[in-house]
């Protein structure tokens, strides 16, 4: 994996210490936004699998149900759950009874999917507005970077109004789950905001 640790175990990394053991951050965004990908880019899994895997002493676990997948990776005595939950309209209306100790949101667009840019903000709205996630810092990633059709990331920001998002912390960031670019960015984000909220 490098010198340095990437993805969720970069998180716990920086975490270590300055929070309590559990940590839980959802993952949403419509059907084809590339969710999956990006958790399995996360846990610095292959793509193409879905098997749990073994590196280096640190677990990964996945838990395959009818649209969601939990993915927990634990280390230095600290536990980082994502709970990763399907996009499909009549699953949509089940994303707000995983929302309660949300301690970060992951929001993924397809950034190629201009059709569909006005029903993700309208998602995106009514999950700032949920109760369960007042406060809780917002990652955007305007993922699939890598398609020549993509929106840029402040293009996107700009449709969806996110500078009336006052009440927390939000970052969009560019991305391509496929070849993890732009990934790590989010990731250091978040360790940042995490940390910050748990104070």
């Amino acid at each position: 994996m490098g010198e340095a640790q990437k993805g969720l175990l970069s998180v716990i990394e920086k975490l270590k210490g300055t929070t309590e053991k559990e940590v839980r951050i959802v993952l949403l965004g419509l059907d084809n936004a590339g969710k999956t990908t990006l958790l399995k880019s996360l846990a610095s899994e292959d793509v193409n699998t879905i098997t749990p895997t073994q590196v280096m002493g640190f677990t990964f676990n996945m838990f395959c149900g009818i649209g969601f997948n939990i993915k927990s990776v634990a280390s230095h005595g600290m536990k980082l759950n994502v709970w990763d939950i399907g996009g499909q309209r009549k699953i949509r209306p089940f994303w707000k009874k995983y929302l309660e100790n949300t301690d970060l949101l992951i929001y993924v667009i397809d950034s190629a999917d201009k059709k569909r840019f006005e029903e993700t903000g309208l998602e995106l709205s009514e999950l700032i507005d949920e109760e369960n996630l007042k406060g809780v810092p917002v990652l955007i990633f305007a993922n699939k970077q890598d398609l020549a059709t993509a929106s840029p990331a402040s293009e996107i920001a700009e449709g969806l109004n996110l500078h009336t998002y006052r009440d927390r912390q939000w970052q969009i960031q560019a991305c391509s789950a496929v070849s993890g670019e732009g990934v790590q960015d989010g990731m250091n984000w978040i360790c940042n905001n995490i940390a910050n909220k748990k104070k």
